[in-house]
């Protein structure tokens, strides 16, 4: 196993990492804070915005973006396989790319939101369908950048 393999697995590691999280938010976490008055939803997901902001997630999410770009670039530089080069490309356009383009700004217009108006609940509404939407894309990303930084160690 060569120094570009290891960084594979390290990517495809942090790819499948975050992409079991948004499936869980895709999947039950939005489904439960959607059946909560809109007030209410509304207060739990700008906490959990704010909460998300740690060491932990960000050092898996952001690390593994970057990661990816090195493995990108090793995979160019020194030659490798081009699905180590696909998988990541995957996850830094399509999970992390999309978080920062789509996600981040929905969630930043929801914080402007804190107590219960109109305004709110209506951009609830649609906060929730569509940044579920997005969600699940990214999170599909981070699922199919894993299958193929898995096929780039296969032999």
């Amino acid at each position: 196993m060569n120094w570009i393999d290891s960084l594979s697995i390290v990517v495809a590691l942090g790819a499948a990492l975050i992409g079991g999280t948004f499936f869980g938010f895709s999947n039950f976490i939005m489904p439960a804070i959607g059946r909560q008055p809109a007030a209410n939803a509304i207060a739990v997901m700008n906490a959990i915005n704010v909460t998300v902001l740690n060491a932990g997630f960000l050092g898996a999410f952001m690390g593994t973006a970057v990661l990816g770009l090195v493995l990108v670039l090793a995979v160019f530089v020194t030659g490798g396989s081009l699905w180590a080069a696909a998988g990541a490309l995957v996850y830094v356009i399509g999970t992390f790319g999309v978080t920062m383009a789509i996600n981040v700004p929905m969630n930043n217009r929801l914080a402007r939101f804190e107590g219960p108006s109109p305004e709110g609940a209506a951009y609830w509404a649609t906060y929730l369908r569509d940044w579920t939407r997005w969600n699940s894309i990214r999170s599909g990303a981070a699922m199919l950048a894993t299958l193929l930084l898995m096929l780039s160690l296969m032999r």
